[in-house]
């Protein structure tokens, strides 16, 4: 039982009555020192967890407004974070779209890159079949099989037995637009290669011949002797060529070096050669045009005459038949 609802004998009315003992205590003057001390350290205890709870609820204020600020900092810097991965996906994406349409576009110009040199590459093919199987009709020529790689074929002169004799020709055939220094630089690249004197660089025709080449079609590159000639002008190159080439076996493949004037003389040849051919192209074309308007006006002249059969002419004349022929 707690001190202060403790029951004693009253000393005063001999255990009659029943009296607390505060109210015993209070009658005889004398404080209740536990009941203090019980009081005052309710008291304390009750200011302690006011206090308490202030400091509490002040710490979860402030932590309630420290979590509710990072809380929006993070937030704010994953927005922008995402704002900016969101504009860097986007960008990615138009990238990936441009990149797969250029694919695409490559895919289409490497198809019509394939399909141009198929086509280029039958072209060459029937060019150089073309080429071989005239080559083969040429009196004291000899021409090899397709060469696997370094040139198209090799030709030489026979001699009297039908033996191949020196000085071999790489020959290298062309059928484009335009000859280019490359190709020169590769045959000759090829010619040395095959330790060959003389290389000839076939076009189909004389338009796809640069002006370099046409004015000099017999040069010297790299100590390799270059011809630079056509389907049509081979056959009379190589006529020109082969007194040269004789030379050449006799006196060695550095004759032309030794005789440089023979070499200038040679291409001089050619050039000449040429612009002859062109005058005689534009006298044919003359004379073919000439028969065209002699037979164009002969034809007119008889219909005039058979016109005027049996007509007379003024004065009486009556106008003979006419017959041209």
């Amino acid at each position: 039982m707690h001190a202060s609802t403790e029951t004693i004998d009253c000393p005063l009315c001999l255990g009659v009555g029943s009296l607390k003992r505060s109210e015993v205590l209070d009658r005889l003057g004398v404080k209740d020192l536990a009941r203090v001390a019980q009081l005052s350290a309710e008291e304390v205890f009750r200011l302690f967890q006011q206090k308490h709870s202030q400091d509490s609820q002040q710490v979860w204020a402030r932590f309630d407004s420290e979590l509710t600020r990072h809380t929006a900092e993070i937030e704010l810097r994953h927005r922008s974070e995402l704002q900016a991965l969101t504009v860097q996906n986007t960008t990615l994406t138009r990238r990936v779209e441009d990149h797969l349409r250029e694919v695409a576009q490559l895919r289409e110009q490497n198809q019509e890159l394939e399909a141009e040199m198929s086509k280029v590459a039958r072209i060459g093919a029937r060019e150089e079949a073309d080429f071989v199987q005239e080559a083969r009709t040429w009196a004291g020529i000899c021409v090899s099989e397709k060469l696997a790689r370094n040139g198209d074929f090799i030709l030489a002169y026979r001699d009297s037995s039908g033996v191949p004799v020196e000085p071999r020709m790489l020959v290298d055939n062309k059928d484009k637009a335009i000859v280019g220094e490359n190709d020169v630089d590769k045959l000759v690249r090829d010619a040395r290669e095959r330790s060959i004197p003389v290389a000839v660089l076939v076009a189909r025709s004389e338009d796809q011949l640069r002006q370099v080449d046409r004015e000099t079609r017999w040069s010297r590159k790299d100590g390799v002797w270059i011809l630079r000639t056509t389907r049509q002008w081979l056959p009379r190159d190589l006529d020109v060529l082969k007194p040269l080439f004789e030379r050449m076996r006799l006196q060695g493949s550095d004759f032309l070096e030794k005789n440089a004037v023979i070499a200038d003389e040679v291409r001089r040849t050619f050039v000449d050669l040429d612009r002859v051919e062109g005058e005689l192209k534009k006298a044919t074309k003359a004379i073919s045009s000439a028969s065209g308007l002699v037979a164009k006006y002969r034809s007119r002249l008889l219909e005039l005459c058979e016109s005027a059969v049996g007509r007379k002419m003024p004065g009486g004349c009556e106008l003979p038949t006419a017959r041209l022929g």
